[in-house]
């Protein structure tokens, strides 16, 4: 069962980096087979971890900075 809970946990990485598989690959320019075989026949690298938390934090501090330049205008009309 470690491997149905690891592909869980990859596919919700991938998830919330806001990412398809396909788009990962194409994006790393890497094979998107080896991507999609991650975690169902071979181990994902463990690099691939650590790159989509990061990209996925990075994509919620660019939301963030995007909320806060909105309340930034709003409070310069006011």
């Amino acid at each position: 069962m470690k491997t149905a809970n690891q592909r869980e946990k990859l596919n919700q990485l991938f998830k919330q980096a806001g990412l398809s598989k396909k788009e990962f690959a194409t994006l790393l320019n890497i094979n998107y087979q080896s991507v999609n075989a991650w975690e169902s026949t071979q181990p994902a690298p463990y690099w691939a971890w650590s790159w989509l938390e990061n990209y996925a934090k990075a994509r919620m501090f660019d939301k963030m900075m995007e909320l806060g330049k909105l309340l930034e205008e709003s409070n310069e009309k006011e």
